[in-house]
């Protein structure tokens, strides 16, 4: 299946050859990521920036390209050089990057590295890791994007008894929910316009979910110890700190404000989750989170956009962005797929054959019903049905 100037197609390729180092899989399952449709129309915005950060060869619009970063397979044959740990027909997944000699690669969003929307894809042998026995091929593919949620999930430190608030309930919200509430969050609230998302944050742990055309995410919240929403509160908090603390004798006031803080006591903010990637979401959170909030910032907005610092200065915001993961982080969520300490499959809404991906990315692109829609390339299924099914 290869995306060109905007349009899907099967079309026949050679048999990839492995090279050096690589190992050719024979592909079980591939998800459709956000960020694939985001870059079937727009990947020349992506490309500019990937550029800027030093990475030249992202696909463009007029590239030919074989999409498909995440995905599990089955070990079929080792180019030169390899260690060959695993014998053919063992179930792995892989890090989503190649080397070709000196220059590393992107799978799937580079024409020089063909992905996993394919019977066949490369990769490299040091990037790959074993499936653990028993683990359904349709969760092993999900592997990458959880590991993106898990990322992000450590971006934003968040301690058990942090209120967390993720805004937007598509594929990587829902993957942020699953992740916080195996870090033993206890306080998930979940906000999207959706109703068929909103059940699916439901079904992926979240304890509050809310529509923000009715409710405010904020509002639910509710007077969780230490949470401030304005600057008079805030202020109040410290002069009511002087007040009581100056009576205690024998101990300078200063002295009992650091220990305080070093055991959390004091004001406090929510840790927030930004999973929409639209113009103006940023903006609405720093507006209306409340002080000393944490704010990751994991959807990927393809344009422009505007905040106002002083707000976030008023309110002392830290504004963190997320974007992908290291090595550990993927293994861990390998684990943590493979014993249960997550259970991601409320997020698989369809299963499509390569001649259904096309249908799929459409889908997807309305974004009502469907969160994660696999990829099997041994499937005959061309069409979604219309409802999604979990």
């Amino acid at each position: 299946m290869t995306v060109h100037d905007g349009v899907l197609e099967v079309a026949e390729v050679p048999l990839p050859e492995p090279g050096p180092g690589q190992v050719r899989l024979r592909v079980t399952r591939a998800g459709i990521c956000g960020s694939d449709l985001h870059v079937r129309f727009e990947a020349d915005a992506s490309a500019d920036v990937a550029a800027e950060v030093g990475y030249p060869d992202f696909m463009r619009r007029a590239h030919r390209v074989v999409m498909g970063h995440e995905f599990t397979g089955t070990v079929d044959a080792y180019g030169p050089g390899c260690r060959r740990r695993w014998k053919p027909g063992q179930p792995v997944v892989s890090l989503p990057l190649i080397r070709h000699g000196d220059e590393v690669h992107m799978l799937g969003l580079s024409e020089h590295a063909p992905g996993a929307y394919a019977e066949y894809v490369l990769v490299a042998e040091d990037a790959t890791m074993p499936v653990p026995a028993g683990v359904d091929p349709d969760l092993a593919a999900l592997t990458e994007p959880l590991a993106v949620a898990h990322h992000a999930v450590r971006r934003g430190a968040v301690a058990a008894g942090d209120a967390a608030v993720v805004i937007g309930c598509g594929p990587i919200g829902l993957a942020v929910i699953l992740m916080l509430k195996a870090s033993g969050v206890r306080r998930v609230v979940a906000s999207d316009y959706s109703a068929g998302r909103r059940a699916l944050a439901r079904a992926c742990g979240a304890d509050l979910v809310v529509d923000p055309a009715a409710e405010s995410p904020w509002d639910v919240l509710g007077d969780q110890r230490g949470l401030v929403r304005s600057a008079t509160r805030l202020y109040g908090a410290g002069l009511d700190a002087l007040h009581t603390l100056q009576k205690v004798p024998g101990v300078p006031w200063w002295s009992l404000i650091r220990l305080g803080e070093r055991l959390g006591a004091g004001p406090r903010g929510a840790v927030v989750f930004e999973c929409v990637g639209l113009p103006g979401v940023i903006e609405d959170i720093v507006t209306h989170a409340p002080f000393r909030s944490r704010v990751v910032v994991v959807g990927v907005c393809m344009r422009p956009d505007t905040f106002r610092p002083t707000m976030a200065s008023n309110k002392e915001l830290d504004l963190r962005f997320s974007f992908c993961y290291d090595p550990a982080e993927f293994r861990d969520t390998l684990r943590m797929i493979a014993r249960g300490r997550i259970n991601p499959r409320p997020l698989l809404t369809g299963v499509v054959g390569l001649g259904g991906v096309a249908d799929a990315f459409d889908r997807l692109g309305k974004a009502d019903h469907h969160a994660k829609i696999l990829v099997d390339p041994a499937s005959p299924v061309s069409q979604l049905p219309d409802q999604a099914h979990g």
